[in-house]
């Protein structure tokens, strides 16, 4: 017996959790079974454009996956990234995203971005696909996300950028050589480098 609209999108959002209107459009659903869905209370609307299972698990970077199912094309960064990976005690209220300098700023209201502009190999290399909530979501590695902060110490502080190196190095989730690597390719080899000397 064939599913119903309704069964195959419930089946879906439990697959990969977080579904957009073009997933159901790509089964050849019509939208509107989805927010018949939304407004039977089977499913909530977790941003503008994002559903989920109304029992549906929710993690403790839930708002990573949500902004990466908004913004694909952008990846984690800074604080964000520093929280995942578990290397600072700061706790972001808003979701880091990369994107290009001339990339279209994305209009979302929740989860609230902050926004950074990287170009060229600053923002190409060293990201890592990680799934969360069944999202795939792009985040920097941790030596790079430890470069990142020194770039942008203006912006987070170096006391911050100082603990996130502090706490890759002691827990093993970069090395120092990896570190020293991103900062050449961010231009803060030099800044980066009596840092570097104090704690290895």
């Amino acid at each position: 017996m064939a599913k119903t609209a309704a069964q195959r999108i419930l089946s879906l959002a439990s697959r990969q959790q977080l579904i957009r209107p073009r997933d159901v459009a790509a089964l050849g659903i019509a939208r509107e079974s989805l927010l018949r869905l939304y407004w039977q209370g089977l499913l909530v609307r977790l941003a503008r454009g994002v559903y989920a299972l109304a029992d549906g698990p929710v993690t403790e970077h839930h708002s990573l996956a949500v902004a990466a199912k908004l913004v694909p094309h952008g990846v984690v960064c800074l604080l964000s990234a520093l929280r995942f990976h578990g290397l600072t005690t700061q706790d972001p209220h808003q979701v880091w995203i990369a994107i290009g300098v001339k990339a279209r700023k994305p209009s979302v209201t929740s989860p609230s971005l902050r926004i950074a502009r990287f170009s060229g190999r600053a923002l190409a290399e060293g990201i890592e696909l990680r799934e969360i909530e069944g999202v795939g979501v792009q985040i920097y590695c941790p030596a790079k996300t430890v470069a990142d902060c020194f770039k942008y110490r203006n912006k987070i502080g170096i006391d911050v950028a100082m603990e996130a190196l502090r706490s890759a190095l002691r827990t093993r989730k970069a090395k120092v050589d990896d570190i020293h690597r991103f900062a050449k390719t961010l231009r803060v080899a030099k800044v980066m480098q009596p840092y570097l000397e104090s704690t290895v």
